[in-house]
């Protein structure tokens, strides 16, 4: 462990979430050296960081009152102020000075919210979604954007650099949820662009190895094609990396910030749609990827695969 008056031993952290990325990334946290006290409703996920040197504690009260910076990787906006804002939660709990580092895709409403409620309580919020995927977590290569004031931002950089490989300070606290929205709105919406091209070529009866190498050699590349669909649906693997329930919950959120800023984005709201026609053939917890399947079946088109083995060269 680093042995210095700045670094890992003068932070006590709370993770609260230990779901598909926030294991990874809580692990990694641990390893590097950081003391981390976890919680989560999976008893097995918080025995498992236990065995790599976390502590459990099972009150977020008792938590928040332990911890100098408590992060949050939660699935949607209630789950975050619910942790926060309870009587029981971090704000009523935690000593003056804490950062809450929500790590969550929410809302960015919500962020404000927790943020003016944080300064009442002496306290600070910072916004850090993740960027990537969750095998770039396993490997502690996840990138996040971060809204935070300067100082809260050096303060969580050392862990953001133990639990990632790239980190962007968008600007004050808001800023990374926002921009995290904007990113997955272009990431979501290509996944739905390429599917729709690749339902196309099979209904045209080209070859798959023959058709790719041309879209990845035109400005029609994209690195969800080159690098997720090549490795994930299109080698008949649709376990879950990023799911299409959290796509289109991504895809709802871009739709609600986009209409309360009045903005208008008639494309987001195809694609939302699109992705709630997956979730209604019970296909929500597959690798977003695989809305090329969904496309395919409603069209009655042979799902498309490439050769095992086969790469984009």
């Amino acid at each position: 462990m680093a042995n210095n008056k700045t670094g890992r031993q003068m932070e006590t952290i709370g993770f609260i979430g230990l779901g598909r990325m926030g294991k990874s990334m809580a692990a990694n946290l641990v390893k590097k050296g950081f003391k981390l006290i976890v919680t989560d409703l999976n008893a097995s996920a918080v025995a498992e960081l236990v065995a790599l040197g976390a502590h459990a504690q099972n009150d977020v009260a008792e938590l928040a009152r332990e911890s100098t910076i408590v992060i949050t990787m939660l699935p949607t906006s209630k789950e975050v102020e619910w942790v926060a804002l309870g009587a029981n939660g971090i704000f009523a709990n935690a000593k003056r000075g804490t950062v809450l580092m929500d790590m969550s895709t929410i809302d960015p409403i919500a962020t404000d919210r927790l943020q003016a409620e944080a300064v009442t309580k002496g306290m600070s919020v910072v916004d850090a979604p993740v960027g990537r995927l969750a095998e770039h977590a396993d490997r502690g290569e996840s990138l996040f954007m971060v809204g935070a004031s300067d100082s809260d931002f050096a303060r969580v950089k050392p862990l953001l650099d133990a639990m990632g490989s790239t980190v962007y300070h968008c600007g004050g606290v808001g800023t990374g949820g926002r921009t995290k929205l904007v990113n997955n709105y272009v990431a979501v919406t290509l996944c739905q662009v390429n599917a729709e091209a690749l339902a196309l070529s099979q209904r045209f009866g080209l070859d798959l190895t023959k058709t790719l190498p041309v879209l990845l050699g035109t400005s029609a590349n994209n690195a969800q094609l080159r690098v997720n669909f090549v490795n994930k649906v299109l080698a008949g693997n649709t376990a879950p990396g990023f799911t299409i329930d959290l796509a289109h919950k991504d895809m709802s959120l871009v739709v609600n910030a986009a209409h309360a800023a009045k903005v208008p984005m008639p494309v987001a709201a195809a694609v939302h749609e699109s992705f709630s026609l997956a979730r209604a053939s019970d296909r929500g917890g597959i690798d977003f990827s695989g809305i090329t399947d969904v496309v395919c079946d409603l069209a009655k088109i042979d799902r498309p695969r490439i050769p095992t083995g086969w790469t984009p060269g």
